[in-house]
């Protein structure tokens, strides 16, 4: 049994993991600013300051696993608030990792696969391509990428880069500023109207947050040569296919499309292939992942 520490255990994929993690029978604590409104049985929460050097070295001691799923800023307002990003977030993530290397924890910091590699005419881009982010998001990602692979080469440890697509399903809240996928299906239940920035021709690759938390957890047991794994599903699907997809499910979104933003790539498909060589296991597809996020949300959503 280990003990698995999430760092930002409140958000999204943090509140996921610590769902799968117990499901593997270890011991789960999940770190954040405050305790959530719902409680996961079995979960050992833990309350604190990120930012506070004291509180975070308190809060590893004794871990075997820390999985760093915490940030501050979103592809959506970074290029307003970056300085919250490089000040904050890659400040103190680098203090975690020399802390982490001190204390020989091991690390698994949650990167974002949809924007630190840039525009790749490439497609699905694979985790040696070169990595050029238009956004601050997705640079703050790479700083903090660029750190762990250094310290990797200078003092040999194993800390590992998982670069995650475009997860969707239960728990994600789209007016956090990301989730396209949940806020067509909500959108869709409630007959509000959806945005699309754009022409609705941006390809992303989403994957059910399911599959996202398995390949994690097989992250945790890794001890091979590579430190960085895109986590995805390797299928690209644009905004409109999506529309298309969820008409077929039954609902009737309505949209207004509006001018395109800098932030956003035009194209992003992440090759799986290195992640499945040690995580055998059949990702879901798109549509299958569409369709058991609606059906959760038609018995469970509430406004």
């Amino acid at each position: 049994m280990k003990k698995i520490l999430i760092i930002g255990g409140n958000g999204f994929i943090g509140r996921n993991l610590a769902r799968n993690f117990l499901s593997h029978n270890d011991e789960v604590y999940s770190f954040d600013i405050q305790k959530p409104e719902e409680l996961i049985e079995g979960v050992h929460y833990l309350t604190g300051d990120f930012f506070d050097d004291t509180t975070l070295e308190e809060v590893i001691d004794g871990m075997d696993v820390i999985i760093h799923a915490l940030s501050t800023i979103n592809p959506g307002n970074s290029n307003v608030r970056y300085m919250q990003g490089y000040s904050r977030d890659f400040v103190q993530t680098v203090r975690l990792i020399e802390l982490c290397i001190e204390k020989e924890i091991k690390m698994v910091f949650l990167s974002s696969g949809g924007t630190v590699y840039g525009i790749h005419d490439k497609q699905p881009i694979e985790e040696n391509d070169f990595t050029a982010p238009i956004n601050h998001y997705g640079t703050v990602k790479l700083c903090i990428e660029n750190v762990i692979r250094t310290f990797n080469t200078q003092q040999h440890t194993k800390m590992l880069i998982a670069r995650i697509s475009n997860p969707f399903g239960p728990g994600q809240d789209f007016r956090k500023g990301v989730g396209f996928v949940d806020a067509v299906l909500k959108k869709s239940i409630d007959g509000e109207t959806i945005e699309i920035w754009g022409d609705g021709s941006v390809v992303r690759d989403y994957i059910y947050i399911d599959d996202v938390c398995e390949m994690i957890y097989t992250l945790i047991n890794y001890s091979g040569p590579e430190d960085v794994f895109n986590i995805s599903s390797n299928e690209g699907v644009s905004l409109n296919q999506i529309l298309e997809y969820v008409h077929e499910i039954g609902l009737n979104p309505n949209v207004v499309y509006k001018k395109s933003r800098a932030v956003d790539v035009p194209q992003v498909v992440l090759d799986n292939e290195r992640i499945m060589s040690v995580h055998p296991i059949k990702v879901l597809s798109f549509k299958e992942g569409l369709q058991k996020y609606c059906d959760y949300l038609l018995k469970n959503y509430q406004k």
